[in-house]
């Protein structure tokens, strides 16, 4: 993990952190990434809180490997969203040692055996501060844009909290304050991140989840933004169109896929009097799928996963 105490200068210089800002002009910036999975190539990455919260987990033992700054992250049920500093190459080896550590979790705690075999990943370069500053945001907005029931900073899988926080105040996060953080000790530490990677520095935990703060450069986030002002604005004026048109669709469901979940079931009852998806022959799996379809704002690729449809045989009867 980049030490982004010691090496600021060389961040700072990538980053375009030292030059003026100037109205209508960007500031061109190096070595920073967008990576994130589709989230129509797998059903589900996270069950339940339970595993959210071990995927947080297994952040901090993955990035002390690598020679990279997270700017930014959310974990979503299907799909991930990271913003990362560093080399293509550390970022990307990076990512996928995070989702091959996910992937053998699956297998030992869902019973989901290369269930992450067939994910997509996918990554934008970024190359100028705005840019930066819109990707940056659209990653924190996802769950609110997927229709959760969360202000951005209020989202518990993700970094959006480490922002700009109050200061002693009744409306400060609590861990900004200390109370309840605690060092854990080594085999406490193994328990949580469920690895036996070696961890130099002392690691603070609250409610069972490491803190974030330990390994997102939040600081240097605030630094780009400069001011609570310009970090609100472009909370508030980045669409998802302005980052989905640089590299192709970023796949984000404005029903969430446990929903789906839940509303395919009930339609499997009302429809067809059954609870299983395996008890449907084709022709009534295309009947469900239309009715979703009706039914449900969802992509016609996710509702034929949801449906168990390959996408390109079904897309143009849907």
């Amino acid at each position: 993990m980049i030490d982004t105490k010691k090496d600021f200068t060389a961040i700072a210089e990538d980053l375009g952190l030292f030059n003026p800002i100037v109205k209508g002009q960007v500031i061109p910036v190096r070595n920073c990434w967008h990576f994130y999975t589709s989230g129509d190539s797998v059903e589900v990455l996270y069950h339940d809180a339970g595993e959210f919260r071990d995927g947080m987990n297994r952040i901090l033992p993955v990035v002390v490997r690598y020679e990279v700054a997270i700017l930014a992250f959310v974990l979503m049920d299907t799909h991930l969203h990271f913003i990362l500093y560093g080399s293509y190459d550390a970022c990307n080896r990076f990512v996928h040692e995070y989702l091959r550590r996910t992937s053998i979790y699956l297998s030992l705690h869902s019973a989901a055996r290369k269930s992450l075999k067939q994910i997509v990943v996918n990554y934008q370069p970024i190359t100028d501060d705005k840019y930066l500053k819109s990707a940056i945001c659209y990653v924190l907005r996802n769950p609110v844009a997927a229709g959760l029931p969360y202000n951005v900073w209020d989202y518990p899988w993700s970094s959006a909290s480490l922002y700009f926080p109050s200061a002693d105040s009744w409306t400060s996060p609590r861990w900004t304050l200390g109370i309840d953080n605690r060092i854990v000790n080594d085999n406490e530490l193994r328990t949580l991140i469920k690895s036996r990677v070696k961890i130099d520095s002392e690691v603070r935990v609250v409610n069972r989840i490491i803190l974030p703060s330990q390994y997102v450069a939040a600081s240097i986030v605030e630094k780009l933004f400069r001011s609570h002002k310009a970090y609100n604005y472009f909370l508030n004026a980045t669409r998802e169109v302005d980052i989905e048109s640089r590299g192709g669709s970023i796949s984000h469901l404005t029903v969430p896929l446990c929903e789906m979940r839940d509303n395919r079931a009930f339609l499997l009852n009302e429809m067809f009097g059954v609870s299983n998806l395996r008890s449907l022959d084709m022709g009534q799996r295309v009947e469900l799928a239309r009715c979703m379809k009706r039914r449900y704002n969802c992509s016609i690729k996710q509702i034929a996963k949801m449906c168990g449809l390959v996408y390109n045989e079904v897309k143009d009867i849907l």
